[in-house]
């Protein structure tokens, strides 16, 4: 078990199902809107998924770190929800202290020295490949958080394979967004990959963290 200390908030269990199915269905209603070209839908529904998310973990006693990783994501989705490129900035850095916020919580768990060199080898190569076609301005913060994200999504195992899985799964909706940003060739619909990965990571992140509460 980490360290941290679990909130003391608790609801019936009736509430907690209902901020999760809350959360489920705006998941759907964004996915949807993205394969639909539903720009409206994605603008409502996306801001909703992780207050909601957050609520569901504080109903089951999250710990602070956790709830805390929660809205400085939903801080990102709000920022990158504009095309501009200082909110991408300001968004950028907000996902950076989740990410801190996940560190805080995996502790000090055991993870395994191989996998930690397989993400540095996916650090060094992503990094490589992104840089010449980054905007200039651009990268040396892209390399910083994607230094930055490949920890968490290294340390997430410590909490097991759910959050292990959640952490890779962050790593490659992020990665996602930077071949975008250095305007590679995309999947069809790439904000739907996107945000499909992204929601599951968090989801994921969410549930290890839960678990290594109890």
């Amino acid at each position: 078990m980490t360290t941290a200390t679990a909130t003391d908030r608790t609801l019936p269990p009736a509430a907690s199902r209902a901020l999760l199915a809350a959360f489920g269905l705006a998941a759907v209603v964004d996915l949807v809107s993205l394969l639909a070209g539903a720009e409206l839908g994605h603008q409502i529904a996306k801001p909703l998924l992780m207050p909601l998310l957050a609520g569901y973990a504080l109903t089951r006693s999250a710990p602070g770190p956790l709830v805390a990783a929660l809205l400085f994501g939903w801080g990102g989705d709000v920022f990158l929800l504009s095309d501009a490129d200082w909110a991408f900035l300001v968004g950028m850095g907000s996902f950076a202290a989740g990410h801190v916020c996940y560190l805080v919580l995996f502790g000090r768990g055991r993870t395994s020295p191989a996998l930690g060199a397989l993400y540095g080898v996916v650090l060094v190569a992503t990094v490589a490949l992104l840089w010449p076609d980054l905007p200039a301005e651009l990268r040396i913060p892209v390399a910083g958080y994607s230094l930055l994200l490949t920890a968490m999504a290294y340390r997430a195992g410590a909490l097991g394979l759910l959050a292990g899985l959640g952490g890779t799964l962050f790593l490659l909706s992020d990665t996602l967004i930077a071949t975008g940003v250095a305007d590679w060739p995309q999947l069809p619909a790439p904000a739907f990959w996107v945000m499909l990965t992204y929601v599951a990571a968090q989801y994921l992140l969410t549930v290890g963290g839960l678990r290594d509460v109890r």
